[in-house]
């Protein structure tokens, strides 16, 4: 069982707590890497193009004849070994969509949560809501101490983004866009306390 810090906007005292079962499984690293691998390509937007040999703007004329120069043979200056002329096997301009399974996807993100939480890299704050300055955030923070933090935000706190925003090292996203990728990146995780009371509440209702 797993054991995170819960740290408080309004109690000077840190408590212990066991992390959701359900974000905790055998980590998969050969997953964890193919998933940060598909979801950093998607940072991209892969449309970088060169010109081939055909779409330079030079003559197609041959640069000068077949024998008695002492050269080698060349049929175009629009060649790839000339200065000016195209580029072989250059990109095109399609971007190559990598994709992963919302099944891989989701174990991979628990592999990483898990991955966190084995390195001590893992917190959970509560009163979030409370907070209504970055001077109170950052204070908040303090007792953390980390160098660098991803916050995630339970539905109803997202508008807390902004005392968080002029924060330095400090990463901002809702709970529900959190990926391996970001995960990864991210240095140490805070979770709003609110994500897991949602979870708990729709459970007991059903």
């Amino acid at each position: 069982m797993s054991k995170v810090n819960v740290y408080s906007t309004s109690k000077k005292t840190v408590e212990s707590v066991a992390f959701p079962k359900d974000y905790v499984v055998e980590p998969n690293l050969a997953l964890v890497a193919q998933a940060v691998r598909v979801l950093a390509d998607r940072q991209h937007q892969g449309t970088s193009k060169t010109k081939t040999r055909g779409e330079v703007n030079l003559t197609t004329q041959k640069w000068y004849r077949q024998k008695g120069t002492g050269r080698a043979r060349h049929g175009a200056k629009s060649a790839p070994i000339f200065v000016g002329g195209g580029k072989a096997h250059g990109p095109d301009g399609k971007k190559r969509v990598l994709k992963l399974s919302k099944k891989m996807a989701s174990l991979a993100l628990k592999s990483a949560i898990t991955l966190k939480l084995k390195e001590g890299k893992v917190a959970i704050v509560e009163g979030i809501s409370n907070l209504k300055k970055t001077k109170e955030a950052a204070g908040l923070l303090s007792k953390v101490e980390a160098k660098r933090v991803l916050i995630l935000l339970g539905e109803s706190n997202l508008d807390k983004y902004r005392v968080f925003r002029n924060i330095k090292n400090v990463k901002v996203l809702p709970f529900s866009d959190l990926n391996a990728y970001e995960v990864y990146k991210g240095g140490t995780l805070i979770f709003d306390a609110d994500i897991f009371e949602k979870k708990v509440a729709k459970k007991e209702s059903k």
